[in-house]
């Protein structure tokens, strides 16, 4: 149960916990043991069958780029591996992230989604800087292709990996972790259709240094399609503001609300890809009715907000105001 300290002469300060992300009332505060991985839960099929699929067509590559003596398809089969190994990553993750808390993990293994899109994120920028670098080296000494061969392989590729992508899809736009799966899967659509499109011209022209530009080309667009997956990552690992929250709003919010006088030290941060916690001290009107407010901070919060894990500090005038005196500033 919640501790609250509620000294009507004005002397002491409350603190009190509300963990509602699950639609408890705020007085039914059950600690950080929570999972919060039930929106990436039913992603489980989406990864065994893109694993399943991937581990298959690596296998294919691998066996006409040897059967022909393409170092293309040799290349994209050890790129599509890099693809199996963030799938496995990423559903590591999502497993991780379900983990109860203990007492040497407080919070869970949440964050390990967000060590998953970072390192989703990183894979793919290697794998396109050495699909770059391969084009570089190839247009210096264009190789003649095999072009049904390729435009088969890779044909087969697009089906996979853009129905793989489309798996993902869904929860491409509210989780991170899954939508780093989901560019891994539709950038290797998209290099798969570059294949395509250089086997049939190469059949159509002739033209041997179409292929590595290209892999340049399409190398470019996922380098740049992928940074925002990358920036993003790095921001909320070192507790960035989620990009969906709006602190400004959030602080108007809390001050606008009946009962309460001030408000410092508020923090919002991310707990994983799909959830966002946030603490605050809260300085409570002369006369205010401090579980009311807690009440309305808490669903102000997870409704208008979507930070569901809330600690919430109540404090009187005073008590605020010797903190300050004590810290030499007001914190904000």
């Amino acid at each position: 149960m919640p501790h609250h300290h509620d000294d009507h002469h004005g002397h002491a300060h409350g603190h009190e916990h509300a963990h509602d992300d699950h639609g408890h009332a705020p007085h039914k505060a059950h600690g950080h043991g929570h999972s919060h991985a039930h929106a990436p839960a039913s992603f489980d099929r989406a990864f065994a069958l893109g694993i399943a699929l991937n581990t298959g067509f690596v296998a294919i590559e691998a066996f006409y780029g040897w059967k022909v003596d393409s170092l293309a398809l040799l290349a994209d089969a050890g790129h599509n591996l890099s693809d199996v190994a963030g799938l496995v990553l990423a559903w590591l993750a999502v497993l991780a992230s379900r983990r109860q808390a203990d007492a040497r993990h407080t919070y869970g293994w949440q964050r390990a989604s967000l060590l998953a899109a970072l390192a989703n994120a990183l894979l793919l920028l290697v794998a396109m800087g050495s699909l770059g670098w391969e084009a570089v080296q190839r247009l210096s000494a264009p190789q003649p292709i095999e072009g049904w061969t390729l435009i088969a392989v890779a044909g087969i590729g697009i089906v996979i990996n853009g129905a793989t992508a489309l798996l993902f899809l869904r929860g491409s736009h509210g989780d991170l972790n899954i939508r780093g799966a989901f560019l891994h899967m539709a950038a290797d659509a998209l290099v798969s259709l570059g294949v395509v499109l250089a086997g049939a011209v190469y059949l159509w022209r002739g033209w041997a240094w179409i292929d590595p530009v290209l892999s340049l080309v399409i190398a470019v667009v996922i380098v740049v399609g992928t940074w925002g997956l990358l920036r993003q990552s790095m921001h909320l690992l070192f507790d960035g503001v989620p990009d969906g929250v709006d602190l400004a709003a959030v602080r108007r919010g809390l001050l606008g609300l009946p009962g309460v006088a001030g408000l410092h030290d508020l923090h919002v941060w991310a707990m994983g890809t799909d959830a966002n916690a946030a603490t605050a001290h809260l300085v409570l009107a002369d006369g205010a009715d401090g579980p009311a407010v807690l009440h309305a901070a808490t669903a102000l919060l997870r409704n208008d907000h979507g930070i569901g894990h809330a600690t919430l500090q109540l404090e009187s005038r005073a008590f605020a105001a010797g903190c300050a005196v004590r810290h030499g500033e007001s914190h904000g």
